[in-house]
Order: structure tokens, then sequence, then C-alpha cells
């Protein structure tokens, strides 16, 4: 069975991409312990998943899946975008980065709180070519304060449109029939076994 190396060190998103990639026919390695973090320097969600792969494939010897995953306000010009994952700073946790969006969105209305989750997938060799990439999108709208306790990150907070809970008020199961994360390893699905 080819092995398939999942370029992340977020233990809420390797959960996630595992539970959706369940079915597959490979088998899905995390990231070895001693592995140094990837950069994530680039100025796009693509170039930081093509980097994490690239990166992550070359030090293991085998393919990599890596993602990269911005929520953007249209209030607020597409941020936090690249920057979600430390919005608030480098050590920054899900609370303090929900906590900051909330307040940057204080004051505007809820039909001007339109947002979406955007998620880019690659997989690269380990000599750095990208085989497969997708990309998945979800829009909805940035609550006013956070509602449910499942999911992570921004889930507390955002209400796809198609639904009248937040991603943290719907089961893990439910998430991952709608989520961003969910259709761009759908959508990469055909190719991973296609390649694979």
């Amino acid at each position: 069975m080819k092995i398939l190396t999942l370029g992340t060190r977020n233990p809420d998103k390797l959960k996630e991409i595992q539970e959706i990639l369940l079915r597959v026919p490979v088998r899905l390695r995390p990231l070895p312990a001693d592995l140094p973090e990837a950069p994530e320097e680039e100025p796009t969600l693509e170039g930081n998943a093509l980097a994490k792969a690239r990166f992550y494939a070359a030090r293991t010897g085998t393919c990599c899946l890596a993602d990269d995953t911005g929520l953007e306000v249209d209030a607020l010009d597409g941020a936090p975008g690249v920057h979600s994952a430390r919005f608030a700073g480098s050590e920054a946790s899900y609370a303090d980065n929900r906590d900051k969006l909330l307040e940057a969105l204080a004051g505007v209305p809820g039909p001007r709180r339109t947002a979406r989750f955007r998620t880019v997938v690659v997989v690269c060799t380990p000599g750095g070519d990208c085989l497969a990439r997708a990309e998945g999108i979800l829009e909805g709208e940035v609550l006013t304060a956070p509602r449910g306790d499942g999911g992570f990150g921004y889930d507390p907070i955002f209400r796809p449109l198609e639904e009248r809970r937040s991603l943290a008020e719907l089961s893990a199961e439910e998430k991952n029939r709608l989520s961003h994360r969910w259709r761009a390893l759908n959508a990469i699905r055909p190719q991973l076994l296609g390649l694979l």
C-alpha cells in the first residue's frame, strides 16, 4: 500500500483529514516527531500549501499532502486570510484568534459579516513535483458570538450559508460532509486514486 504523509502538526486538522480520506486506499502517515516545522512565509494559501508539501515530502522521502486554510472576511478586505492561524500572534490560541476577529467586526451588521473558509490542498513528490492540487470554499457569515463546542479554530463563530448552526454545533460527520476541507479533499480524491 502506498504511503501518503500528511503535512500538518495541527492534531485537529490531522484528525479531520484522516476521517475524510478514510476510504482512499493509501496508508496515511502523520509527520515524524523529529521533523522541524515547515516555514509558512508565502503570501498566499496556495504558496504555503505547496511550500509545506515540498518541505515535508523531501524530508520524509514520501509523497506528502499539505493544505493551507484561511478565513476571508469581506468587511475586512479578505483578512485574516493567509494569516488566520496567527491572526492574534504567533503563539495565539484558537480563542485568541476568534476574540481578535470578533473585536475587529464589532459594530458590523449581520448582512456585512459575509465570509468564506478557503482551503488549498496539494500533493508533492520527494523531488518537489506537484502531483495534484485542489481548492475548497465554504461560504457563510461570522457570528457575533461563539456557538457550540465542536470543531476547532474559527468554527464556533462561522455559520455556513446552508446551515442555521455554526460549524462548532455540527457533529464531525456533518461538518465533514460540507466543510471547505472536505470540498478540497473530495476534489483531489480522483487524482489521489489515479496517482497513488
